[in-house]
């Protein structure tokens, strides 16, 4: 009995520990990161990993201790959704000093020895966002509403944007009268920008390329408190709820919807494959400043009223009953 007890007590101290990834979030005040969240957590949870999440509330040198925190932690790799893409050079040098790779989690971190970055292909968003919109409104007078100054994304999405954008303020068919970022993806800020951008054009404005969803509420806000709401087209991006409700009420043109659950899953599973010492097949490169990064990039969605059902709700995204919850029920999609 002695010798039988003392063989499962050797069993169980070679037993492969259990590995721990640590996620350093830049906020969780938005919809979208707290599906992130919940999806990386189960998907990792399901591989026999463990999750440790720390949020900072798009506070730079908060998001810094954390992460430093959880390397304290022991964690054997760590996925960062960082406030601000160069700030948080800082975490990967960090990392690589207790030899813990770091992926990037959709947005990239400039400038350091990154191991690896997922996200969507963050210029054809902003290409989807303004072919959409320039099929509505060829000519004219636009606006542009970017995203947080200190996330690579937002220059990624106006750089995919300008691609469709250029061409027609060349050949003088737009013009783009007012051009600004908006801090912190704020949409507060956005409504004050949009509100400054009314006021200068005195309300001449034929359309508006907003960055994300947030951006998108904020300047359809300013534009209803001008009764110009539905009248000029917006874009955005997330699928955020209450910008697939104002898509299908008719007062947002659009949005891009970015599959979270397969750059949760993504992600999470890459996560393990780095923490067991393997590779993470990627499909293309990105340069952060400082080296090729590999990247695995995942195709965003176009989406409008006509495909919001079979975009959006059939994947599990939103809810039907919630999506059209202001919109009578004989509009409904069948």
């Amino acid at each position: 009995m002695g010798l039988l007890l003392v063989m499962v007590a050797s069993t169980v101290c070679m037993a492969a520990p259990k590995l721990r990834i640590g996620l350093s979030m830049d906020t969780l005040k938005e919809e979208r990161w707290q599906k992130d969240r919940d999806i990386f957590i189960a998907e990792a949870k399901k591989r026999g990993a463990e999750v440790l999440v720390q949020s900072a509330n798009s506070d730079d040198a908060l998001q810094v201790s954390q992460a430093e925190n959880l390397l304290s932690q022991g964690v054997d790799v760590l996925v960062v959704i960082p406030h601000n893409a160069e700030a948080c050079a800082t975490i990967v040098e960090s990392a690589k000093k207790s030899k813990v790779p770091v992926i990037a989690y959709d947005r990239l971190i400039k400038n350091c020895n990154l191991d690896l970055y997922i996200s969507f292909d963050n210029e054809q968003v902003g290409y989807l966002q303004a072919s959409y919109i320039t099929k509505l409104k060829p000519t004219g007078t636009y606006v542009y509403i970017g995203g947080a100054p200190t996330d690579n994304n937002a220059y990624m999405f106006k750089a995919g944007a300008m691609k469709v954008l250029d061409p027609l303020v060349k050949a003088g068919k737009i013009k783009i009268a007012y051009d600004q970022f908006t801090n912190d993806w704020k949409p507060e800020v956005a409504q004050s920008n949009m509100e400054n951008a009314l006021t200068k054009l005195n309300n001449k404005v034929d359309a508006v390329v907003a960055a994300n969803d947030g951006t998108a509420g904020g300047v359809i806000q300013a534009l209803t408190d001008q009764k110009l709401a539905g009248k000029v087209p917006v874009s955005g991006q997330d699928a955020d709820l209450a910008a697939c409700q104002r898509i299908v009420e008719g007062t947002q043109a659009m949005t891009v919807y970015k599959p979270i659950k397969k750059i949760a899953v993504a992600s999470a599973q890459a996560a393990v494959l780095l923490a067991q010492g393997k590779k993470v097949k990627t499909n293309k490169t990105v340069d952060n400043g400082k080296i090729k990064v590999p990247f695995l990039a995942l195709t965003p969605v176009q989406v409008d009223k006509s495909n919001m059902f079979s975009a959006v709700i059939k994947d599990g995204f939103h809810k039907l009953e919630d999506v059209y919850r202001n919109v009578p029920k004989n509009e409904w999609p069948k």
